[in-house]
Formats: C-alpha cells, sequence, structure tokens
C-alpha cells in the first residue's frame, strides 16, 4: 500500500536484552497492551500490506490471542491468507514488536475477530521511538490550548508523531515550563477529523529556519490518547507521506 507507515523491525541477537521469552511476561506486556487498548499494526504480504487493529483477548489456557477485525475487508481476508504477520505496538510508549504465524478468523461477541498464537519471544525496546512528520508548511495544522492568565491560544504544529507534537510560532502568546500539562489541545486534521488529548511540554529550544529567522520551538508529548486517536493521527501520517511520495515521483 501506498500510504504504509515504514516497517522498522529491529534485527536483535539470541542473547539480546531486548528479547523477552518468559511467558509469564509475555503474558504479562500483552494483557498491559489490551488493557490500554493499545493500536497494533499488523504488517503481512512480505510487508507490503496492513491493517490497524487491537487485542480484545490474552488467553493463557489455550495459548490464543483474540484481535480486532481492521476496517478493510479486503485487507483482512489479506491478513487471513497471510502465514506471517509482523505486529508492531506499544506498552507504555515502548515500542513492542512479535510476529504470528498465520491468523484464523473466529467469532468473538458476535463480530467477526482474528486468533493468533501466542508468541514465544516478543520483541520489547527499552527506548520510545515513533516515526515523526513534519507537518506542511501552507496552510498548517494547529493545536488549540488554554492556559491561565493567557486564555485560549493557537500554535502552528512542526511535525507530528503517535506520540506527540512539536509546536512553534507561540512567542508572546503563551510561556512554557518543562513539565508543564494542558489537559485538553485540540488538533484539527483535514480530511480525518479533530483530536483532543491532553499533552506535557517536554523540550524547548529555538530553531534557526531556513530565511535565518529563529523561532521558539517546543516538543509535547500526548497523555492518555485513545486508540481511535491514534488511529486518526496514523491515518493523517500515511496521507501526507502519501501525498509527498507522488510528489516526489513526478
Amino acid at each position: 500500500m501506498a500510504n504504509q507507515p515504514p516497517l522498522k523491525t529491529e534485527a536483535v541477537t539470541d542473547n539480546s536484552n531486548y528479547m523477552i521469552r518468559s511467558r509469564m511476561e509475555i503474558l504479562y506486556i500483552l494483557r498491559a497492551i489490551q488493557h490500554k487498548n493499545e493500536l497494533v499494526t499488523a504488517y503481512f504480504n512480505q510487508a507490503n500490506d496492513f491493517i490497524l487493529t487491537s487485542i480484545i483477548e490474552v488467553d493463557a489456557d489455550t495459548g490464543s490471542l483474540i484481535l480486532d477485525f481492521g476496517a478493510d475487508q479486503v485487507l483482512n481476508q489479506r491478513a487471513l491468507a497471510s502465514d506471517k504477520i509482523i505486529l508492531v505496538t506499544t506498552q507504555d510508549r515502548v515500542k513492542v514488536q512479535f510476529v504470528a504465524d498465520g491468523m484464523e478468523q473466529v467469532e468473538h461477541l458476535g463480530r467477526p475477530a482474528f486468533k493468533a498464537g501466542l508468541p514465544s519471544e516478543l520483541l520489547k525496546l527499552q527506548r520510545r521511538e515513533y516515526y515523526r512528520l513534519s507537518t506542511p508548511m501552507i496552510n498548517p495544522i494547529k493545536c488549540a490550548m488554554s492556559k491561565a492568565g493567557c486564555g485560549k491560544i493557537e500554535a502552528t504544529i512542526a511535525d507530528i508523531s503517535l506520540g506527540g507534537i512539536a509546536i512553534a510560532n507561540y512567542r508572546g502568546l503563551i510561556s512554557f515550563e518543562i513539565g508543564d500539562k494542558f489537559a485538553t489541545c485540540r488538533i484539527v486534521l483535514p480530511e480525518n477529523g479533530t483530536v483532543a488529548t491532553g499533552i506535557e511540554i517536554h523540550n524547548e529550544h529555538e530553531v534557526s529556519m531556513k530565511n535565518g529567522v529563529k523561532v521558539q520551538r517546543a516538543g509535547c508529548m500526548f497523555i492518555d490518547l485513545s486508540s481511535s486517536q491514534q488511529a486518526m493521527i496514523q491515518r493523517y501520517i500515511n496521507k501526507l507521506d502519501r501525498e509527498r511520495r507522488a510528489i516526489r515521483s513526478q
């Protein structure tokens, strides 16, 4: 698919500190992902296709994992026909990756779902990483938020990922301190909808633009971003990426 997010699999050795093979620990991690309703990206067809899903049941007795069906029925059938699926997600904002040797269709609470075997090993990186994409300079997307004493302000979003945003063009409107939290930041994503989530300021620094102008930029982490809003942001990132690839190929 042209709008696929890049798959970054991790090469690890047998003694890698990142590979987890304890069944008890694997069950704990998968259940934590389920309870947080984290978004899971399932890659298949040699990573040429993907669907967005989530874990809805972890069954230790049967050694199985139940996942939601994706939104695209054609892709769901392709996934069912694949003998290797790479699943990438996060637990507490740390990347988690594992492989399923095929999936079958089952019914869960009256709805179709995927069933896969529990992985015998699972990769959990002890660092946070997200695919970050710069937003358009013309008609940029904005983040609307408020702070006591400053009222409601709008800041330009310089880049976006599933982990957070970087904002700019707020000098004179609002001042930040590292660790500041905002209960609601509203982001209108063209053709995708509106994200309303909490953010926390993680860093602030000055950036020199190509024209020599210096602007203040703040890195912000999303707080308790829901799986539906994660999916909305992922679709927006996919759309931007697809459009830029099409321009470069002309």
